[in-house]
């Protein structure tokens, strides 16, 4: 693979997702990085934006799921990010969820092989692990996914590294539990719905006990860390998964509301103490860190907790904005179905605004 800085060539990079919330902040690094990108996205999350506009780049407007080996012909490396989110109400169509996380990964790798990309990136979650005790899990240490949602990826690793050979190189990077701020940012997410409800409500609930584990890391973490695995020697990275984590921030729950209720003004938090969250997890993140020493992860929890503080109380944050389909995935997702915007098989019925 050519580094970007080479003066031979500059990698051209497909992002899949690069509209949502990790994908609108990974394109600015890479662009920074002076990578070619390339988006993909169908926008399902078009008005959602929080804060500063979005940045610019070339896109396909579609359904990844109708990709074509024909639209991949000119790049280097992709980048899957795109997914449905987790849906605890069970809602949305079990066949049309795997359709899209799984299927269509799945076909977009095989599609990317024909048209010989060689690097493939898919986002994957720490989740995967699950029930994992109190114990920092390494990567090769047995998943244990507790949701639809971490079993599907866990799925989607398996089937792609069946693909891996010398002309392909899939990669694994099982992101921890992302927070911190994004133009699309979410509030479906654990630390940035207990900042949001800090600012918005003057309170974080927590709906269990609390004494769940969790690894944390920030967006902006996570986007440089794809863009080291981006070009690194096949030899480091090929058909390998990388726990994309800090091991130092690993939190419990109750943990994570204390900070926030410490970092924000005449805030107070609550437990229910006679629910116990699962999963439960955390994560050993040295290998990542072994393989690229010069990676440099910037954030740490309580300087993310005050970046949202500060951007929510500049934004004015309402408890109407907290409840609201416009920082909430699934809840958006339905939204859009009621209002015709979206068929029964997730499939816009009007053209997205881009």
């Amino acid at each position: 693979m050519v580094r970007p800085e080479g003066v031979s060539s500059i990698m051209r990079v497909l992002v899949t997702g690069h509209r949502g919330y990790i994908g609108s902040v990974l394109v600015t690094v890479l662009r920074h990085a002076r990578y070619d990108v390339v988006g993909l996205d169908c926008d399902f999350y078009e008005g959602c934006d929080f804060g500063r506009v979005r940045e610019t780049i070339p896109s396909y407007d579609f359904d990844l799921r109708d990709i074509e080996s024909a639209d991949l012909l000119s790049f280097d490396a992709v980048i899957h990010l795109a997914a449905l989110p987790e849906d605890s109400s069970g809602e949305f169509d079990p066949d049309i969820v795997s359709a899209i996380n799984e299927e269509a990964t799945i076909r977009l790798a095989e599609c990317c092989k024909e048209a010989c990309v060689s690097r493939f990136l898919f986002a994957s979650a720490c989740s995967v692990y699950g029930r994992g005790g109190n114990e920092p899990l390494h990567e090769q240490c047995p998943p244990a996914p507790t949701t639809s949602f971490a079993a599907s990826k866990l799925d989607c690793e398996r089937e792609l590294a069946r693909l891996a050979d010398h002309t392909f190189t899939p990669v694994f990077l099982r992101n921890a539990g992302v927070y911190g701020m994004s133009p699309r940012l979410r509030m479906d997410l654990i630390v940035n719905e207990f900042v949001a409800s800090a600012i918005a409500c003057g309170r974080v609930v927590l709906t269990s006990d609390g004494r769940a584990w969790r690894s944390l890391i920030h967006v902006e973490d996570i986007a440089r860390a794809y863009a080291a695995v981006l070009t690194a020697p096949d030899e480091l990275v090929h058909n390998k998964v990388f726990n994309v984590a800090r091991t130092d921030e690993n939190h419990r729950l109750i943990d994570v509301a204390d900070m926030v209720t410490d970092l924000v003004p005449q805030c107070t938090r609550s437990v229910n103490q006679l629910v116990f969250d699962e999963p439960s997890y955390r994560v050993d993140g040295s290998k990542l860190k072994r393989t690229f020493p010069k990676l440099s992860f910037r954030w740490t929890l309580p300087i993310g907790i005050r970046q949202l503080r500060n951007a929510m109380f500049g934004s004015i944050l309402t408890p109407g904005d907290l409840r609201s389909d416009r920082y909430r995935r699934a809840l958006r997702l339905k939204t859009l179905m009621e209002h015709g915007d979206l068929d029964a098989g997730l499939r816009r019925t009007v053209p997205a605004l881009v």
